[in-house]
């Protein structure tokens, strides 16, 4: 065996990011939400952070900035954060050089759990509250709605309320424990039995009569139920005991437990041929069912949907004849570099280890203001170019959008595509036609016998326009709607047509039928 040592020459390339053009990827990527919370974070654990309160026509000043950066030149001193430009790159060299600190990612859990430390030591030095001056982040406390109880607090504490023994108490609570967000019991029994505590034992035909009980005492009518049938017929069930005779349910009942396949699939002339029942008095039943839920347990609780922020305001301009693009961050905290922190320091009297300290938050805190400046100029460049390209959405609606990859967008702003793609991601606009998802403005598309280019969500809106205006007593099928849409020069198959239906929760010709 022989050990020898040598040398090589390797001649390549690497491209490697810094903590900070991570961090203002990140911050470029960030929804309205996500950047305000990120920014009262920051302001927490930076003390050379400060908050600066914004005047009552901060809204019109920053549409009338907007409206001016719209004709600036591209090539703004600010940091980029193109995968491609070289040159931020240097800038960013440079920057680390003259600031060494600006090198280290105090971003780091580790990091920011230090500056909190060392924070303590130092007093705010902006202005001090005046007396009886409310707090605004404890009155924003304050108003948080407490957390709503789920489904399954709500069913234990009604279920503790319900006269049984305590065996039976104990099962109950176990089977409660198996519901889910909608109230169905889709566990089997046998599942429930194999997984209760060895201390607690119990047959099947045990727990089949514990979630009758169950079914029978919790409210609303339904819960507890294994399928869609049982949970119908419950909150039937319940409708009866409530109303008495007054309002019989029969037909309803009857349609449940024999016909309900039939009647989910439309099937109408079909439960007619095979019962007494005329069409009317099914469409009576018909009726009858659409009081009841097919899913009891989200009257208890059902999440609101998530607020959305826009990211932007799009407005047509009269005097100028285009839409104009201006940024919603008025709502986001205004902040700039403490200056008492600033000058502490270049100060000389003050020990080393705090002045590095001080330095190294000084750093962070440019850095942010940088990143936040960055995403500001890029959102709203990108924002510009595409809405000076779907120019006829804005006028004529969802079936003039055009086909606009993001590559074309890349290569008008000089900057690379995933660029583009981090402003884009999760950003709203709002419009005089409502708000929408940026995103949405890009997509591919076709073109028409005339030669026009139709974006695949144009084609999309087209469709929904023909299924909407369509004879629902004769509705088209997939093969007709085809038709229709290459009347209006749209080239499309029937497969394409079908996806798009589903695309679109739109039901099937046959499930769109009336009777």
């Amino acid at each position: 065996m022989r050990f020898e040592t040598s040398q090589h020459m390797k001649l390549g390339q690497q491209m490697k990011l810094s903590p900070r053009m991570i961090q203002s990827m990140e911050i470029l990527q960030m929804p309205m939400a996500e950047l305000e919370e990120r920014i009262e974070q920051e302001l927490e654990s930076n003390i050379a952070l400060e908050l600066i309160e914004r005047s009552a026509d901060s809204a019109e000043i920053a549409r009338q900035q907007a409206e001016a950066r719209r004709d600036e030149s591209a090539d703004e001193q600010v940091l980029d954060t193109g995968a491609s430009d070289a040159h931020d790159f240097e800038r960013l060299a440079r920057y680390e050089t003259t600031n060494p600190d600006a090198a280290d990612n105090a971003y780091s859990a580790s990091g920011l759990s230090a500056q909190r430390e060392r924070a303590r030591e130092y007093e705010p030095s902006g202005p001090a509250p005046r007396a009886g001056e409310r707090d605004s982040k404890l009155d924003a406390l304050a108003a948080t709605p407490a957390r709503s109880a789920s489904l399954i607090e709500q069913l234990l504490d009604q279920w503790r309320l319900v006269d049984v023994d305590e065996r039976t108490m104990t099962l109950g609570e176990a089977i409660i424990g198996f519901l889910e967000g909608d109230g169905y019991l889709r566990t089997p029994v046998e599942t429930v039995r194999d997984r209760l505590p060895h201390s607690v034992q119990a047959s099947i035909d045990e727990l089949n009569s514990v979630l009758d009980k169950l079914q029978q005492s919790l409210d609303p009518p339904g819960v507890g139920a294994r399928d869609v049938r049982e949970c119908l017929l419950l909150q039937i069930d319940a409708l009866e005991r409530e109303r008495g005779s007054d309002d019989p349910l029969e037909t309803a009942r009857w349609l449940v437990e024999d016909h309900l396949d039939d009647l989910m699939n439309n099937r109408l002339p079909r439960i007619a041929d095979r019962t007494t029942l005329s069409l009317d008095e099914i469409k009576i039943g018909i009726e009858q069912l659409k009081r009841l839920s097919l899913a009891p347990g989200r009257r208890l609780v059902n999440d609101p949907p998530a607020a959305i922020v826009p990211d932007a305001t799009v407005e047509y301009d009269d005097d100028q004849d285009r839409y104009i693009a201006y940024l919603n961050d008025t709502r986001l905290p205004n902040i700039q570099i403490n200056k008492a922190y600033a000058e502490m320091a270049r100060d000389r009297d003050v020990p080393k280890t705090d002045r590095e300290f001080i330095r190294k938050n000084l750093s962070n805190a440019q850095w942010l203001i940088d990143a936040m400046g960055q995403r500001r100029h890029t959102l709203l460049r990108v924002i510009n170019v595409v809405v000076d390209a779907q120019r006829d959405y804005f006028d004529f609606g969802s079936q003039a959008l055009k086909p606009l990859p993001m590559t074309q967008i890349a290569e008008q702003l000089g900057v690379h595509v995933a660029t583009v793609s981090r402003a884009v991601a999760d950003k709203h606009l709002q419009t005089p036609r409502g708000i929408v998802p940026l995103r949405g403005f890009f997509s591919g598309g076709l073109q028409t016998e005339s030669g026009i280019d139709v974006s695949y969500d144009a084609v999309k809106a087209a469709l929904k326009e023909v299924v909407d205006a369509e004879d629902k007593s004769k509705p088209l099928s997939d093969e007709a709607l085809v038709r229709k849409l290459n009347e209006q020069g749209i080239e499309i198959a029937r497969r394409t047509v079908a996806k798009y239906r589903g695309q679109l929760d739109i039901p099937s010709a046959r499930l769109r039928k009336t009777y």
